[in-house]
């Protein structure tokens, strides 16, 4: 197929149309013919459609010649395809959270994940202590609005770090995170986290709430808080 192409281009590229003999053949049917009488309707007839038979003739060659060159080259232009522009993204919703419980050294904030959905949510305990600790215990406790079901938790600092359980008790979800003995946690936010189902559409997280108790490793002082949620459907 490749060596077709090649001959097709070279004969195309080598073909060179005969203007001079085109121009006389144009010429001679603009002549009318010597014998006979004259007739100067059916001369101007004739001479016009040898005229518009020449035309069309040089007209034909040279779209030939030009179709026999695009034939032979079209398969070897490369061709650029343009990618259409990205989708727009829809922005996340955002999250919702509420006032920030402080004790000491240490504070922290519950918020609704935004990419939480009208079938599953993810709920957030940000905890900051400005002292390393040697105990920490974090509490999330998600209100059973209907269907709350574990799914799963996850915590920025290190899983062997912490005994994780979640149960049910007085009509609500609780997660829990405890540092084990010997662990320290280093000063900074961390944050603890809760997934579960629920029943669909937006669910209100006001009746939500965490707690966070903790030892400071330099001194011993210990801090506890409390904190909840804003009552907001956040993602429905």
């Amino acid at each position: 197929m490749d060596e077709l192409r090649r001959q097709l281009r070279e004969a195309a590229e080598a073909h060179r149309p005969d203007r001079a003999r085109m121009l006389a053949r144009v010429e001679r049917a603009m002549t009318p013919r010597r014998p006979g009488p004259p007739d100067r309707h059916a001369g101007a007839s004739a001479s016009w459609l040898r005229i518009t038979g020449a035309t069309a003739a040089v007209t034909g060659l040279l779209v030939a010649g030009g179709y026999a060159v695009a034939s032979a080259t079209r398969d070897e232009r490369p061709t650029h395809s343009v990618a259409p522009p990205p989708p727009a993204r829809t922005p996340a919703p955002p999250a919702t959270g509420a006032d920030r419980a402080e004790d000491a050294y240490l504070r922290a904030d519950g918020l609704v994940d935004p990419h939480s959905n009208r079938y599953w949510a993810q709920s957030n305990v940000r905890v900051k202590t400005r002292q390393p600790l040697t105990a920490l215990t974090v509490e999330l406790s998600v209100t059973q609005t209907g269907g709350v079901a574990d799914t799963g938790s996850w915590r920025s600092l290190p899983a062997g770090d912490f005994t994780v359980s979640v149960r049910e008790e007085n009509g609500a979800l609780v997660f829990r995170w405890s540092l084990k003995a010997g662990r320290t946690v280093p000063a900074g936010q961390h944050v603890f986290a809760g997934q579960y189902n629920h029943a669909e559409g937006g669910r209100d997280a006001g009746g939500d709430t965490f707690s966070a108790s903790a030892t400071a490793r330099t001194n011993g002082e210990k801090a506890t808080l409390h904190g909840d949620f804003t009552s907001t459907d956040a993602y429905g």
